[in-house]
């Protein structure tokens, strides 16, 4: 992913998690889309989503609906219900066909949509702030997949080289914001 485009999606997460109040793991994603008025639907009630498909966002009458697929793990679900959150708040055009489903996505944004997802659900500051590295500290913490956690710890790996936390504003912001979490979780991290 070009540096510019990463960056604008990750501002968009930290912005997110700010503006919604999110100040402790695992991300509370319903007050996120209470707050924003997007409605949470379990696919089991619609069955919109096909054989392979996570979740989906609809815009109908002024209202977000996502859509996930409640049979998945907890950890997926949520990882899933972020992602179709990503779409929405990064504007990302959604073409909806006589069905109901979506024709045609751009790669480009179904990349942005993970990376959105993975910055809202694991933010890198307040990984460090705990001193998680494994996959197994995130999935844990964070309440998602391994899978998810996997790819987040590699990343970290890369961050916690370049020791260069909290240097953007947004990032500080965050960082404040979880501060009475971290307090009380870093104790039990040693």
């Amino acid at each position: 992913m070009i540096y510019g485009i990463y960056k604008n999606v990750r501002n968009a997460a930290w912005q997110c998690l700010i503006d919604y109040g999110i100040s402790s793991l695992p991300v509370d994603l319903l007050k996120i889309a209470n707050s924003a008025g997007i409605k949470i639907i379990k696919n089991s009630e619609v069955g919109l989503l096909s054989g392979n498909e996570s979740g989906a966002c609809i815009f109908d009458n002024d209202i977000w609906y996502l859509v996930y697929d409640d049979e998945a793990t907890l950890g997926r679900r949520r990882v899933a219900i972020a992602h179709e959150m990503g779409h929405i708040f990064l504007g990302h055009e959604m073409f909806l066909d006589l069905r109901s489903t979506f024709s045609s996505r751009k790669p480009q944004s179904e990349i942005q949509a993970d990376a959105f997802a993975s910055r809202l659900l694991a933010p890198s500051c307040i990984l460090w702030s705990l001193d998680l590295h494994t996959a197994e500290e995130i999935a844990e913490v964070c309440s998602i997949s391994i899978a998810e956690a996997k790819k987040r710890a590699e990343r970290m790996v890369i961050l916690y080289e370049r020791d260069k936390f909290l240097t953007s504003s947004l990032e500080i912001a965050v960082f404040e914001q979880f501060e009475g979490f971290i307090i009380d979780n870093r104790w039990k991290r040693k």
